[in-house]
């Protein structure tokens, strides 16, 4: 179970941890009444019939698929027709349940099974971004860069640098040509004790390096565009000068850090067709005209680059793109936490891997892990490798390229990472499929067993 802090403690020793054991269990009942009830709505309303309007749904779902590909992989008319049938698809079938009567059942039987799901996940891991929140101290001499340009001027727009040094720490600003790593570097050889980035996640990545090598705590402002980050870390990335509280009133986190060779990333290295597209001179003028135009060549040409992985002792080949991550992401289509990390401390990559050879791979999406074309893994290393000697890397949203194979692997509690002690967001629920025979053992009032074992997840 997760820790949390006391309302007071003393620095240097974990907050109190609390129970939870009935909340759980009775978010774990909750769960499973909802799963019944998802089950129980269509047969209400349609009895033994109802198979077959879940026949409908998925095949809406396949058809849509296929128009998603044709869109992506081709260009001309076939892109135009799966363009029209990639809205079509959903679009007759709702029409289809709504002229029968079946509209409202399936939305509401969806809304069930969403909220299962939701709680089960809650019930399993009640955790945070990290098992443990250690009360500390404020820093006697901290530094923090900001980059003024970030996320359109939050740092001017917030005020960010006036905040900072009232609050005793030293503050240097980018101009656009200075080595941040040089820059932190030099503050901790003139005494900093903490170091602080307001900015966006890849230069963060690259002071939280620094800060890892000395032991030093750090400090994250989302300043940037995006933050994943901050935001799994329970950072309000709208208000980006609260994380400044960090300064005064903060608690300690231990989290791991991802390797992509000699670069450090605190998100993701993303592998084969995104970060081909980011190579290209146009992609940051005109992102979406750009990626329509290069991913026919990157998907379906007769020398369109593939990729192979070994995870740990899994191997897989013919991958169009392999998304590598500091601790597993959960799944897209989760409604509390989409494309979100449960935990930040779990000492493993998370691995997604994509390979879609045409159509009929494409309509198999849908169901999920067993299509053979998304799988998701958990890993302590990964080594990716293609057809060339250098591999193109999107690291942390930065573009880098990498000589093949690249080795990815993770630095369990490898930096030590200060947040607000009354943060607003506190990451909640784990990402992976619900365990329903364990929610069922949580429901009657069992503890249930360890809650991460590493291994490979459904998609």
């Amino acid at each position: 179970m997760g820790r949390r802090e006391g309302d007071a403690g003393t620095a240097g020793r974990p907050a109190r941890t609390a129970s939870g054991h009935a909340p759980r269990a009775g978010r774990a009942r909750l769960a499973l009444l909802a799963l019944l009830a998802s089950v129980l709505v269509p047969l209400v309303a349609a009895g033994l019939r109802s198979v077959l309007w879940l026949a409908a749904g998925v095949a809406g779902l396949a058809l849509a698929a296929v128009g998603v590909w044709w869109v992506l992989a081709h260009s001309g008319p076939l892109r135009a027709l799966g363009a029209v049938l990639s809205v079509a698809a959903p679009v007759a079938v709702l029409a289809l349940f709504a002229a029968y009567g079946m509209l409202w059942p399936a939305l509401v039987s969806l809304a069930l099974w969403a909220l299962a799901v939701t709680t089960a996940r809650t019930a399993l891991d009640p955790g945070g971004t990290a098992r443990t929140e250690t009360v500390t101290e404020a820093p006697h001499a901290p530094w923090i860069v900001m980059n003024p340009r970030s996320g359109g001027g939050k740092v001017d727009r917030f005020g960010l640098v006036e905040k900072a040094r009232a609050a005793g720490c030293r503050v240097t600003l980018l101009d656009g040509g200075q080595d941040v790593v040089e820059l932190a570097r030099r503050a901790v050889a003139e005494g900093a004790d903490l170091l602080g980035v307001a900015g966006g996640d890849g230069t963060q990545a690259l002071v939280a390096e620094v800060a890892a090598r000395h032991d030093l705590p750090f400090v994250v402002v989302p300043a940037g565009t995006r933050n994943h980050f901050a935001l799994d870390l329970g950072l309000d990335r709208d208000d980006p000068a609260a994380a400044l509280e960090a300064l005064t009133d903060a608690v300690e986190l231990r989290v791991d850090l991802g390797h992509a060779a000699d670069r450090v990333f605190v998100n993701n290295a993303s592998f084969g067709t995104y970060a081909s597209i980011v190579t290209e001179p146009s992609y940051r003028d005109a992102k979406a005209r750009t990626t329509l135009r290069t991913l026919p060549g990157l998907l379906t040409a007769e020398d369109a680059p593939t990729l192979r992985a070994r995870a740990d002792g899994t191997r897989v080949d013919g991958l169009q793109a392999l998304l590598v991550s500091n601790n597993p992401y959960g799944r897209a289509v989760d409604a509390a936490r989409p494309g979100r990390r449960a935990r930040l401390d779990t000492g493993l990559l998370g691995v997604v891997c994509l390979r879609v050879t045409g159509a009929a791979q494409a309509a198999r999406l849908v169901r999920g892990p067993r299509s053979g074309a998304l799988l998701r893994m958990d890993a302590g290393e990964v080594v990716v490798e293609g057809d060339a000697d250098t591999l193109p890397v999107g690291i942390d949203g930065e573009h880098v390229v990498l000589p093949s194979p690249v080795v990815c692997r993770s630095s369990p509690g490898a930096l030590r990472v200060r947040v607000p002690r009354h943060r607003r967001g506190r990451a909640r629920g784990g990402g992976a499929a619900p365990d329903w025979p364990r929610v069922t053992r949580l429901a009657l009032g069992r503890r249930p067993t360890e809650d991460h074992t590493p291994g490979p997840a459904g998609a």
